[in-house]
């Protein structure tokens, strides 16, 4: 086994060789967000859509375009509002009246990197039409159905302050989310950076593509052979159970948990894992890595009970309770 470990050690650091060049360009652009950074090129490795939730201004859609510019592939940006169609999203057949045919003009959704920008101001309508896109990499225009390209990665962004004129994003479609992160404020020092690199009119900084599709996905059939011990393994199932049946654990969470994760958060922690411990350049997967990415995996797939609320308890209050409860392999 510890053979075979190393084996893997070694593809890793073959394989993400291509990681500090593109984040040496993100750099470049965006100043502090280590963790912002890093966890949208965790989505990036483990094929997860990534969800940003922060106040305007902390550089959530600046640092999505810094990640698309330093990749060789096709980026689209969707402004969502809520006068938007379906068809704005994924296209529409255009009916030609000389040929008496219909031809398909494709959306923005048909590229590889998607910024869904302040996604929650569009209506339940427009929600839908990205399900099918985000789940299984495929549109359905008219009777056809179009496969998407190859990475495909949705990043969307949200304001949690104000309400006004958005829509609360159905759970199906939260649940499509691999991460879901809360940006916070830079720190002082990170701020006074800021002041120097952005605080000047004309152009601004842009990251240059130093990395292709085709080491993406080369860096995702490594990521599939890390090696997972079974005791992380259970780890992780006991982690999504206890969200369900806190009882069954000995946690008494009971009365504040209306609905746990559902088994694709099993399958997105799992990956998520992996793709951190491929960021940290081993071959293996610790529980530290688990804990360490868990927060973001499960934090929008666990729902809270009036109780919880009245009682000020949080789904991220409630998952780190578990975390901290429930026993480590």
């Amino acid at each position: 086994m510890n053979a075979g470990i190393s084996a893997i050690n070694d593809e890793v650091k073959e394989a993400s060789g291509f990681l500090q060049p593109l984040l040496t360009e993100i750099n470049k652009v965006v100043v502090g967000q280590k963790y912002l950074i890093e966890r949208l090129v965790v989505g990036m490795l483990a094929d997860g859509h990534v969800l940003l939730e922060g106040v305007p201004g902390l550089a959530k859609t600046t640092s999505v375009k810094a990640l698309a510019n330093g990749l060789s592939v096709d980026f689209s940006r969707i402004q969502f509002t809520p006068d938007m169609l379906p068809a704005d999203v994924i296209g529409t057949q255009i009916y030609n009246p000389q040929s008496g045919d219909f031809t398909t003009r494709r959306g923005p959704v048909f590229a590889n990197i998607v910024l869904a920008d302040e996604i929650n101001r569009a209506p339940a309508k427009v929600q839908s039409a990205l399900l099918e896109a985000m789940q299984e990499g495929q549109v359905t225009i008219g009777s056809e159905s179009y496969p998407l390209s190859d990475p495909f990665l949705v990043l969307a962004t949200q304001n949690p302050i104000e309400q006004e004129g958005t829509y609360p994003l159905p759970e199906a479609q939260i649940d499509r989310f691999m991460l879901k992160l809360r940006i916070d404020y830079p720190t002082r020092d990170e701020e006074r950076q800021i002041l120097d690199l952005m605080a000047r009119t004309g152009s601004s900084p842009v990251a240059q593509p130093v990395v292709q599709g085709e080491q993406i996905l080369k860096a995702r059939k490594v990521i599939n052979e890390i090696y997972i011990d079974d005791k992380v393994k259970d780890y992780i199932v006991d982690l999504v159970c206890c969200t369900r049946e806190p009882d069954t654990y000995n946690i008494d969470l009971g009365d504040f948990i209306q609905l746990g994760a559902s088994p694709r958060a099993t399958i997105s922690l799992t990956l998520a894992a992996k793709a951190h411990a491929f960021l940290r350049g081993r071959g293996y997967v610790t529980p530290q890595d688990v804990k360490s990415i868990g927060m973001d995996v499960l934090r929008h797939r666990v729902a809270v009970t009036f109780e919880a609320e009245a009682e000020e308890r949080t789904s991220e209050s409630i998952i780190q309770t578990i975390f901290d409860e429930l026993p480590v392999p």
